[in-house]
C-alpha cells in the first residue's frame, strides 16, 4: 500500500517518545485511558498488516526466483538436446562427398540417382536449420530466465530488509499497546474483556453457500482472543479469522486487509449483506465481517475477544467487499 514505508518510519521514529510521554492510567479519566489504548493497538494493528505485506511480497519474490532458475535449467537442458542434434546434421554433410549442387551432380550415377541426393540434401539441411533454429531460441530463453532470476533475487532481497524494519517498528509497537493494556486499571480490562451477547451459530439467517458457510465460522470463533498476526485456530487476528473464515468454506482470499480490500466486488453500505467483508480506516488496516445489515462479526484488537459489534460503530468504513455471489 502507497505510504507503507513512510508510516513505517514515522511511527518507528515517534515510539520511544510515546512510551516516555504517555500518561498513566491513573492521571486520566477511563475514557481517555482507552482511547489512548484503541489508538495504539490501531496503530500497532497498521504496523502489523505492514509486516504480513511485506512477507507475503518476500514470499512471491522467492517463488519468482525459484521458477525463473527451473525455466533456466530446463531451456539449457533442451538447448544441449538440439546443440546434439545440429551436431549429429553437421557430421552427416560431411559424410563423402559434400552434400552440394555440384557434388551431388558429380558422383551421381544417373538422373534419378541424382534427384535422390538433391532430396537427401534438402532434407538433412531443412532439419538442420529448424535444429539450429530451436536452439537458438532455447538458449535466449535460457539468458532470458537468468536476467529475470537476477532481477527478482535483488527484489526479494530488498524485501527482506524490508521485512526486518517493518518487524522492528512493528514489535515495539505492540510493546507500548500492551504495556498500555497492562497500565490499564482492572474495571477498563473487564469493560474491553467483555465479550458481549454472543450470537449463536445457526441462529442467524445466514445465505446459502460459501458467504454463509463463512460466516458461521466466523460467529463459531465468538470469545477466542486477538493477537497481533496470529493465525488462529485459538487466536486470530482481523484478517486472519477473515481468511480462515473463507478457507473453511472454500474460497481462498489474501492474508491482509489491503488484499482482502481488493477481493470479489465492492457494495454499498445500503447493500451489505451477511458474509461481506467491511474494511475499515483510509489506510484499510481493519476488517469485519457483516452479520446482517448492521452487525459485523470481528477480531478487534488485544484485550478485546472475537465479538459482534454494530458495523458502524467499528470505523471509518472505506469498502465493502462481497467476496462470493
Amino acid at each position: 500500500m502507497p505510504g507503507r514505508a513512510a508510516r513505517t518510519t514515522a511511527l518507528a521514529a515517534v515510539i520511544a517518545a510515546t512510551v516516555v510521554s504517555m500518561p498513566s492510567a491513573h492521571a486520566q479519566p477511563a475514557d481517555d485511558a482507552l482511547k489512548v489504548y484503541n489508538d495504539l493497538t490501531r496503530e500497532a494493528e497498521t504496523l502489523s498488516q505492514d509486516h504480513l505485506k511485506a512477507q507475503s511480497d518476500l514470499s512471491r519474490a522467492n517463488g519468482i526466483v525459484v521458477a525463473a532458475t527451473e525455466a533456466e535449467k530446463k531451456a539449457l537442458a533442451e538447448s544441449e538436446q538440439f546443440r546434439g542434434q545440429v551436431d549429429t546434421l553437421t557430421e552427416a554433410t560431411f559424410e563423402g562427398a559434400r552434400l552440394n549442387d555440384l557434388s551431388a551432380f558429380l558422383t551421381s550415377t544417373s538422373q534419378q540417382d541424382f534427384l535422390e541426393r538433391m532430396q537427401a540434401m534438402n532434407i538433412i539441411a531443412a532439419d538442420q536449420n529448424e535444429a539450429v533454429s530451436r536452439m537458438s531460441a532455447t538458449l535466449a530463453a535460457a539468458t532470458k530466465a537468468r536476467t529475470d532470476a537476477a532481477t527478482a533475487a535483488s527484489a526479494a532481497d530488498k524485501l527482506a530488509g524490508e521485512v526486518s524494519t517493518r518487524k522492528v517498528a512493528m514489535d515495539q509497537q505492540v510493546t507500548v499497546a500492551r504495556n498500555k493494556l497492562q497500565s490499564l486499571t482492572a474495571p477498563q480490562r473487564q469493560t474491553l474483556a467483555n465479550p458481549g451477547t454472543k450470537v449463536p451459530v445457526g441462529s442467524v439467517n445466514v445465505p446459502a453457500g460459501a458467504a454463509g458457510a463463512a460466516l458461521n465460522f466466523a460467529l463459531g470463533e465468538q470469545g477466542k482472543p486477538y493477537v497481533f498476526g496470529s493465525n488462529g485456530p485459538n487466536s486470530w487476528d482481523c484478517s486472519s479469522l477473515m481468511q480462515a473464515a473463507y478457507r473453511a468454506a472454500g474460497v481462498s482470499i489474501p492474508r491482509v486487509t489491503y488484499d482482502q480490500a481488493k477481493v470479489g466486488r465492492g457494495v454499498g453500505r445500503g447493500e451489505v449483506a451477511a458474509g461481506d467483508l467491511i474494511i475499515y480506516y483510509a489506510g484499510q488496516s481493519h476488517v469485519a465481517m457483516a452479520v446482517d445489515g448492521t452487525r459485523a462479526v470481528h477480531a478487534s484488537t488485544e484485550g478485546i475477544p472475537v465479538k459482534i459489534a454494530n458495523i458502524d460503530s467499528i470505523g471509518p468504513i472505506s469498502v465493502i467487499r462481497r467476496v462470493v455471489g
